[in-house]
């Protein structure tokens, strides 16, 4: 599936899915999902840490992804919104493992990652053919003009 950058702001896609699943419950199909990774720390001259502390300190990163698709798979599309946090350096933890998914409804992923403005966002819009991405315009089109009703979603022609 060929996948491009979709620029609309995050928090607009999220309202209007929210308020799209209100009206219509099964007119979309929403995955909400957060995991947390610990990577290695960069080495960068900004950050004043030699190689010892370097191997004694990891990043910690939240990732957060909402997948938008339609109610029909065959309709070829899917819209993902992605928010990754960097808390930043931490001395591992022995106990808990840090790394690990879990699924979330799309509120939490709205009130933890978007309304605050949590980490950096991005759009991207996978599309399988001419026809899903003609849906996929629609779509994008009523969400920038928060349009909801009938022929709305991107859904079949």
């Amino acid at each position: 599936m060929p996948t491009y950058p979709v620029d609309i702001d995050p928090k607009q896609i999220v309202r209007w899915v929210m308020a799209e699943r209100e009206a219509a419950p099964s007119s979309l199909r929403v995955l909400a999902r957060r995991g947390s990774e610990t990577r290695d720390i960069p080495v960068r001259k900004e950050f004043h840490i030699g190689d010892q502390e370097r191997e004694d300190l990891s990043e910690v990163a939240t990732i957060a992804t909402l997948e938008i698709a339609p109610a029909h798979a065959s309709d070829g599309w899917l819209l993902t919104v992605v928010v990754e946090d960097e808390v930043g350096p931490r001395v591992p933890d022995s106990g808990m493992p840090v790394e690990g998914e879990q699924q979330i409804d799309i509120g939490s992923f709205y009130s933890q990652f978007i309304r605050p403005g949590r980490g950096t966002a991005s759009v991207t819009a996978e599309v399988e053919n001419a026809a899903a991405e003609a849906r996929m315009t629609r779509l994008l089109e009523a969400i920038e003009t928060n349009r909801h009703g009938p022929d709305r979603d991107g859904s079949r022609d």
